[in-house]
């Protein structure tokens, strides 16, 4: 089994900035050695996420207030007392949305749904310049 890895890196503006990463999953596939297995998309760092969604501007906020809904950044969270940096819904976001995402591929191309696009959440309080890992496997 072949096994190939690539870092890209992205700048955010944090508080659930969302980035459609699907283009850059494609061109990663697209020029592999071998056309079928499995791509992993990973972020260092446990303030984002990564998932799959239609990247339409209605569905992305909604998923934005379902998660100022369920993991509001106005209480309080231990986090914050600890380290006073005020991050603390990012990172509890980040734990249930996860920070990876396996995609399997067939012919060198992702095999997601018509509608479904591979996004990036950036869940921190501030900008960031952020480093995503994609590992295909095949």
């Amino acid at each position: 089994m072949a096994v190939v890895t690539k870092e890209v890196e992205i700048d955010t503006k944090g508080f659930n900035d969302i980035h459609d990463i699907t283009s850059l999953v494609d061109d990663f596939v697209k020029k592999l050695p071998f056309s079928e297995g499995s791509v992993i998309i990973f972020v260092p760092g446990s303030t984002g996420g990564v998932t799959t969604i239609e990247f339409e501007s209605g569905v992305i906020d909604d998923l934005k207030d379902a998660f100022e809904r369920l993991i509001p950044q106005t209480i309080e969270y231990r986090h914050n007392l600890r380290w006073r940096d005020g991050n603390g819904f990012s990172h509890v976001r980040s734990a249930i949305c996860k920070t990876s995402l396996t995609v399997p591929f067939t012919d060198n191309k992702p095999l997601t749904g018509t509608w479904q696009q591979i996004v990036f959440i950036d869940f921190d309080n501030r900008k960031r310049h952020r480093r995503l890992i994609f590992q295909a496997s095949g």
